[in-house]
């Protein structure tokens, strides 16, 4: 069960529909609002004096972590940048920018349109099988929650879904049993890219933020190791995440035709008040939809880990009556949804702009 007690009554399921009398989160920590310039003071007064073993600063607030094999990892760090950086003056050589118009040739278009839901399992399903066995078990598995809880601050990681090295992030993630505070930056990002290029330097991604120790990295082989070191508990990352990525980690992007890549035209601009709460493992092919649509809508949620084995089964079952994934909670209109066909039509209906959301007319 979550560290944290659940404050709102368990909600009844009506045909994977809940309504949750309370509109406050369930998570602790997800009206924490933390300004840049407290990110930014964070990284003085904790990390040099409690992580100097483990990172070395790179620039002002970035950290990477050291390691043995430098050419090794050079190289496979010049290929995720090449692939990711979506920053610089010039024309972006990126192989994404290359391939987001090439997948929506092939893709669906609207992704708010009727859906062929055999094609997505079968597509997103194919994903999962490539992926395996990295991002579905927890490696706490047979820990309470006393033994393993989340970190007092929650983690923020800046990413997009189709991404195959935030892939890797994500997976890790799972692995790790983790919470963490999700921002989409899809290509055409309105309101995120800009936060990552204001405290990073740069927009590339992943990027993820630590405000329990101060530390901001980028390169998603770093963030593993980094999470793996402080959250870990002397564990090491899965064997083959760090090397799969660059042989299987894109075919989920090409198998499911640039879904989760792009933000949709008729999202809403403006941010709900408070961050949906999405309960999934990563390599889950349900859940994969589910993140896709949270990415093309610009959405910030909470990604509580719910990998087999997590602490979080317990709590999931008593919320939704059952463990199964995806499971939807919208604190701002008290919803809680399980299936991920209502729960795609819930999300387009409610914060695409066609419909005003209820928090952009008050």
């Amino acid at each position: 069960m979550h560290s944290s007690p659940i404050s709102s009554p368990n909600p009844t399921p009506i045909g994977g529909e809940v309504r949750i009398n309370s509109t406050k989160s369930i998570h602790p920590f997800a009206r924490a609002q933390f300004p840049p310039s407290i990110l930014v003071e964070f990284k003085v007064a904790v990390s040099r004096r409690n992580y100097h073993k483990n990172v070395v600063s790179c620039k002002r607030n970035r950290f990477c972590v050291r390691n043995s094999s430098s050419q090794e990892e050079e190289a496979q760090i010049s290929q995720e940048k090449g692939a990711l950086d979506n920053g610089g003056g010039g024309p972006s050589t990126s192989l994404l920018s290359f391939l987001c118009p090439l997948l929506k040739l092939f893709s669906a278009g609207d992704p708010s349109a009727e859906r062929n839901y055999l094609l997505e399992e079968a597509t997103s399903s194919l994903s999962t099988i490539a992926r395996l066995p990295w991002g579905s078990k927890s490696l706490f598995n047979g820990l309470n929650n006393k033994q393993r809880a989340d970190p007092p601050l929650p983690l923020q990681l800046y990413e997009f879904e189709a991404c195959p090295f935030c892939r890797r992030v994500r997976e890790a993630i799972t692995e790790l049993d983790l919470s963490v505070e999700i921002f989409p930056c899809p290509k055409g990002s309105v309101r995120h890219k800009a936060t990552v290029r204001r405290l990073g330097g740069r927009e590339q991604f992943p990027f993820l933020i630590d405000p329990n120790t101060g530390t901001s990295i980028y390169e998603s082989s770093d963030i593993v190791k980094y999470l793996f070191q402080q959250y870990g508990g002397n564990r090491s990352p899965s064997f083959g995440i760090l090397e799969s990525t660059l042989l299987t980690g894109w075919v989920p992007t090409l198998l499911r035709a640039g879904r989760g890549m792009t933000l949709w035209e008729n999202s809403v601009k403006q941010s709900p008040p408070q961050k949906l709460e999405l309960f999934s493992y990563e390599n889950n092919p349900y859940a994969r939809i589910v993140r896709e649509a949270l990415c093309e809508l610009e959405l910030p949620y909470i990604l509580q880990s719910v990998g087999e084995g997590s602490i979080r089964e317990r709590m999931l079952n008593e919320m939704s009556g059952s463990k199964e994934v995806p499971y939807l909670v919208d604190h701002n209109t008290g919803m809680g949804i399980r299936d991920y066909k209502k729960i795609l039509s819930y999300l387009f209906e409610t914060y695409g702009s066609k419909i005003v959301p209820a928090y952009l007319q008050q």
